[in-house]
């Protein structure tokens, strides 16, 4: 052992010997003995459980620095890995965003615990975040009457409620523009890297995207055809994109989230990355949300534009304008817009099959809110053999597990946040990248929420990176709102002062 010490001191006089060649040697030592250990691993275990293991160990050294860095992880996952998972049992397979998420929380709560950190940050907002997390738990309770959870339900609910959570920890991490610039900033470069994705599995050959997809079922994706998703579940109809999301509407609700938060920096006077990087992320953001074929996320993306241009850019109305007369022309010489058109219409007139599944799902969810209209059914099962717990849409399936007060504190919270951002945009002029990250957050969550219409990954237990981005923008959210009234006193002291 003494003589291991010894070597080991030795190394590191070495690496930060004033002596450029010592130095040399020991960093050699350090790639070659890095080289062998990716060689031996990558042959005992194969190449992705090797990336797998060296991604969770630098996310590892990454979150147990600071919570803020573990958000940064939380999101990039969410973005580009939402379901890869370890490529091991321990009881259960832990997914790469329940580790991201439960050390980030974890960290966390850990200064308290230790009293290295005393400053808690409840914000305006905290009460209803609050109330919305007491009345899940209490649902989850009531809905155990009538159904037993099996551990994958406990699992999947912990995720949910810890994801929502994330709240607190952004509006107690962000303390500075630094720290919101930073999350900002990773918001934009993981959805760049979605969308990314998304548009490579598309373009690639079928079986190029399948054998990229077997490889990633080593660490939990669905691989092989059945992978791929199609308009009607028709294999000789048109492919829907993707990406890492599995599901192409999720796809394109992340799309809403990252592109709408992304198009206010494309004309922002101090956009967060070169302006031409902006540009490129934002094509190939709307570029992805357009080959998933989602019309309500299509919707959404939209109706998030409007909202950023009444509110302040009328240039990204004009914009939106001339990309929709281009599309217009471009669909009478290519089939896939032709496709494309017709298969919104198909969704306005409620002719194809898909729209009309939706429709018996809205009256069936229905039925169940009516007998069950309070607190819901809980999140396991439906209490009655008639009845079933499952709609597409994030304000029935909500109000199905947890009743009409429930959705009610939900939407009063959603109403309460867009108000504070609303009022924070009318003091932050003068900080043009505050203003494009409260306006980019602002059509971000109004063009998710009426997506919530047609679809439910904001509230479904099997798409928990999904709520934690939902969360986790809030949270930037109303940081940013804090530090534009922060700005805004500051200028008024100085005002009084001269």
């Amino acid at each position: 052992m003494s003589s291991l010490n010894g070597y080991l001191d030795r190394f590191r006089t070495q690496l930060v010997s004033p002596d450029p060649r010592q130095q040399r040697q020991a960093i050699m030592l350090v790639l070659l003995a890095a080289g062998l250990a990716a060689g031996l691993a990558i042959g005992l275990v194969g190449p992705i459980i090797t990336l797998a293991m060296v991604m969770a160990g630098v996310g590892a050294v990454v979150v147990l620095r600071s919570p803020l860095w573990g958000l940064v992880g939380v999101i990039l996952v969410a973005t580009l890995v939402p379901f890869g998972t370890m490529p091991f049992d321990i009881i259960i397979t832990p997914s790469f965003l329940d580790i991201a998420i439960f050390a980030t929380f974890g960290v966390w709560a850990l200064a308290y615990a230790l009293a290295r950190e005393t400053r808690f940050q409840f914000s305006s907002l905290g009460g209803f975040v609050l109330l919305f997390l007491f009345l899940a738990a209490f649902s989850f309770a009531l809905g155990m009457q009538h159904a037993r959870p099996t551990p994958n339900h406990l699992r999947q609910f912990m995720e949910m409620i810890i994801s929502i959570a994330l709240f607190f920890v952004v509006i107690n991490v962000v303390r500075d523009e630094a720290s919101l610039f930073l999350l900002a900033r990773a918001l934009i470069l993981g959805g760049a890297g979605a969308a990314f994705f998304g548009i490579l599995f598309y373009v690639l050959p079928r079986e190029a995207t399948v054998w990229v997809l077997d490889r990633m079922a080593r660490i939990g994706y669905p691989g092989g055809f059945g992978a791929l998703r199609f308009v009607e579940d028709d294999p000789e109809g048109i492919m829907r994109a993707i990406g890492t999301s599995i599901d192409p509407n999720v796809f394109g609700g992340l799309l809403i989230l990252v592109g709408v938060f992304t198009l206010p920096q494309v004309v922002s006077r101090r956009p967060l990355f070169p302006r031409g990087w902006i540009v490129l992320f934002a094509v190939m953001d709307v570029t992805a949300l357009f080959l998933t074929i989602s019309r309500g996320s299509m919707l959404g993306f939209l109706i998030g534009l409007v909202a950023i241009g009444l509110m302040r850019y009328r240039k990204l109305l004009l914009w939106g304008f001339v990309a929709a007369l281009a599309f217009g022309a471009l669909m009478m010489f290519i089939p896939l817009a032709q496709a494309y058109v017709q298969h919104f219409i198909e969704g306005l007139q409620l002719q194809d099959r898909a729209t009309q599944m939706r429709l018996g799902e809205y009256k069936d969810a229905l039925t169940l809110i009516s007998r069950y209209p309070v607190f819901g059914v809980g999140f396991i099962d439906a209490p009655e053999i008639d009845l079933y717990l499952g709609v597409s849409s994030l304000y029935l399936l909500m109000a199905e597990k947890m009743g009409l007060v429930g959705l009610a504190a939900f939407l009063s919270t959603m109403g309460v946040f867009i108000l504070m951002l609303i009022h924070g945009l009318r003091h932050v002029h003068q900080d043009p990248r505050l203003e494009a990250i409260m306006l980019g957050i602002l059509g971000a969550i109004t063009g998710l929420l009426a997506a919530g219409v047609f679809d439910h990954y904001l509230f479904n237990l099997n798409y928990p990176h999904m709520t934690a981005l939902l969360w986790i923008t809030v949270g930037i959210g109303v940081s940013a709102v804090q530090y534009a009234q922060h700005f805004m006193d500051r200028r008024q002291g100085m005002e009084e002062i001269v």
